[in-house]
């Protein structure tokens, strides 16, 4: 990938934390964070092999991992002030962090011990990951931007996987309620909602190869001759944390070539 030239970078001197950054979307949006200037990149993730890497490849004096689960808020809390303590402020927050169910999770056959689970992390993690974010920014007087991975399954109900489908309903009503609660202090809040892409998290959960989920992917959306990837997702990331959407807030993002359309 080129690098941007320094007056196309779009987050010259920020600081941002990207949270489920050793894999996936967290990961190549990180890596397109540090592209663009971004002083100081913290990936926070469990994964701490993975994490380490994606750091050391970004290069460790512009990334750092941090090992956090975002379920524990103490762990969240840690996190952001770490980052405020170590780089002196905090711009940006990437709440990515999230799981997909394990099973496809049927209402009368709800298992409550996974349920509690899946949203301890997309839920619960995902909401102390803007209140923390939110409360250095208000401190420091920081006119931030905040940005959750949401997803299409919260515009849609599905008949199966009802605890996902539910947590990502409930991410985007936080980021509709936190950009109301936080458009005084000048920060805002938006979500990304992609259609389905081939990471590992995914291939593993439906037990495939990549090349074989973007295969059936693809034969659901409208748009044709382009299956949607982690650049695609990451691009809409770095639109919305930059001073390009500076006057949109509260909004889900749809990354999902026409599917809900």
């Amino acid at each position: 990938m080129t690098e941007p030239t320094m007056s196309l970078k779009k987050l010259q001197g920020k600081v941002a934390i990207v949270t489920g950054g050793a894999s996936g979307i967290g990961e190549g949006t990180a890596h397109l964070f540090a592209q663009h200037g971004a002083r100081a990149v913290v990936i926070a993730d469990v994964q701490d092999e993975k994490g380490r890497l994606v750091a050391e490849l970004i290069g460790l004096d512009r990334c750092s991992y941090y090992h956090c689960d975002v379920a524990d808020e103490e762990q969240v809390k840690a996190m952001v002030d770490w980052t405020v303590q170590t780089f002196g402020q905090l711009d940006i927050m990437f709440s990515n962090a999230g799981i997909v169910s394990s099973s496809d999770q049927l209402l009368l056959d709800l298992d409550f011990s996974q349920f509690d689970r899946l949203f301890a992390i997309n839920v619960r993690g995902m909401t102390a990951c803007v209140k923390h974010a939110a409360r250095v920014m208000v401190e420091r007087h920081v006119r931030g931007s905040i940005v959750c991975t949401a997803s299409v399954a919260g515009s849609r109900g599905r008949n199966k996987l009802t605890d996902y489908v539910m947590s990502k309903h409930a991410v985007i009503a936080l980021v509709r309620s936190a950009s109301q609660q936080l458009g005084q202090h000048g920060i805002r809040v938006n979500s990304v909602s992609p259609f389905g892409v081939a990471t590992p998290s995914t291939c593993a959960m439906l037990g495939k190869e990549e090349e074989e989920v973007e295969k059936e992917y693809e034969g659901w959306t409208p748009l044709k001759g382009i299956v949607l990837k982690v650049k695609h997702v990451a691009d809409a990331v770095l639109f919305l944390v930059s001073d390009e959407s500076g006057f949109i807030s509260g909004h889900d993002m749809v990354i999902d070539g026409g599917f809900l359309a």
